[in-house]
């Protein structure tokens, strides 16, 4: 076999590999209680402490309940702080823990070749796998593109940091440590296809707690480590996902319109629209008055998207200024929108233009970007925008 055939051969076997790891990430089904149970008492070995007792949660949120009402079993974790004891063996179970996984990261990026932890790594490859296969771009770089990058956007920047978001909120430190069994996938999934695919050999006790890692990700959601006790939280009841527009290695994030993208057993929900995690409000009542109030300006533009541009402009009582052909986007109208005092923050005007991109279901969304309240002319405030003038705006082949 050509060393061109290998390499293809294994681009194919990590694509599907990376397919099974995001849906274990992405699954919502009941959680495997016996694996998962005995992976965490296998790990309390590790660090020489005895199997703790379990409780379950119907959610991440009645999870929080418990570990909450018990600070002396889930005491705060801060790895810097000055009230840490010196000895790794006084440290609470949840710090021994995150000490020993953190060891073996290390130990396994040496393994592949990498003197940092893959997780500093943010630049990616932007490409076709077999394009950069025949490019000659090495296998193991394009197997880090179908499988760590692409479950990294999934599990933890479109899905776990929503959840997160929504469901572990700042409070100041107190949440204990958390493991994100299912959603830590994206990075266990990762060192687990170079062993498989063969391309990386690692020594015995890395191999083993991965190994153990791997059955909690496969098996449950989210768990806080304590002191004789462990509170597991069951997986989602439901998870909605749809394609992330622009990407080429089955990326995914949530999206739901009609209800929660992400629903619990105790019906704890999760409001995600194309993306952006959203209040209830956008979903059940997005009136203009909310929208002003709303600071995100993400959320924002979901609630507007959701009662649609025509509606929110007029009842927000938009006066359009001038409209014009979009350049960079043939086939668009720029539509430039004159905001009464004191609507926003601040004096503008709004652009509504067309996204170049095609969303997941063949259409083009419309989507407002607030300009300088001096402009007139929409190519131009189009053009400000990308940090050109409208007249080199205007020579633009297409945007995206």
């Amino acid at each position: 076999m050509s060393a061109l055939r290998a390499g293809a051969h294994r681009v194919a076997s990590a694509r599907r590999l990376s397919d099974e790891w995001r849906a274990h990430g992405l699954a919502a089904r009941p959680a495997d209680r016996p694996a998962a149970e005995a992976a965490v008492a296998a790990l309390y070995r590790l660090i020489d402490a005895p199997a703790p007792e379990f409780v379950w949660a119907p959610s991440p949120t009645a999870a929080l309940a418990l570990v909450h009402d018990d600070p002396r079993t889930f005491p705060p974790v801060r790895f810097r702080s000055p009230n840490l004891p010196r000895r790794p063996g006084d440290w609470p179970v949840a710090a021994r823990l995150a000490n020993l996984v953190q060891d073996q990261r290390r130990s396994l990026d040496r393994a592949l070749g990498r003197t940092e932890p893959w997780h500093y790594e943010w630049q990616r490859l932007d490409t076709i796998a077999e394009q950069a296969l025949t490019a000659g771009v090495p296998v193991p770089r394009i197997v880090d593109m179908v499988v760590r990058d692409a479950l990294n956007t999934t599990l933890r920047n479109c899905v776990r940091a929503p959840m997160r978001a929504e469901l572990m909120p700042t409070t100041g430190g107190t949440d204990g440590m958390t493991w994100y069994g299912q959603h830590d996938a994206h990075w266990i999934g990762h060192y687990d296809v170079h062993a498989r695919l063969g391309l990386a050999a690692y020594r015995r006790p890395d191999a083993e707690l991965l190994a153990l890692l791997a059955e909690l990700a496969r098996s449950t959601g989210w768990w806080w480590p304590g002191e004789g006790r462990c509170v597991m939280a069951e997986r989602p009841t439901e998870i909605h996902t749809e394609p992330l527009p622009g990407t080429l290695n089955g990326e995914r994030r949530l999206h739901r319109d009609e209800g929660p993208a992400v629903r619990f057993a105790d019906d704890t929900q999760i409001h995600v629209l194309h993306g952006t995690h959203v209040p209830t409000w956008v979903m059940t009542d997005p009136t203009v008055e909310r929208i002003h109030a709303e600071r995100n300006v993400e959320v924002r533009r979901s609630a507007i998207e959701r009662i649609g541009w025509d509606t929110y402009i007029a009842q927000a009582g938009l006066w359009r200024i001038a409209a014009a052909g979009d350049p960079g986007n043939p086939g668009s109208v720029l539509h430039l929108y004159d905001v009464p005092p004191g609507l926003w923050r601040r004096p503008a005007r709004l652009l509504l233009v067309v996204n170049g991109s095609v969303e997941p279901d063949g259409s083009h969304r419309r989507y407002g970007l607030s300009v300088p309240a001096y402009f007139t002319d929409p190519v131009a405030a189009a053009g400000w925008t990308y940090g050109l003038s409208g007249e080199h705006y205007a020579r633009l082949v297409r945007r995206t």
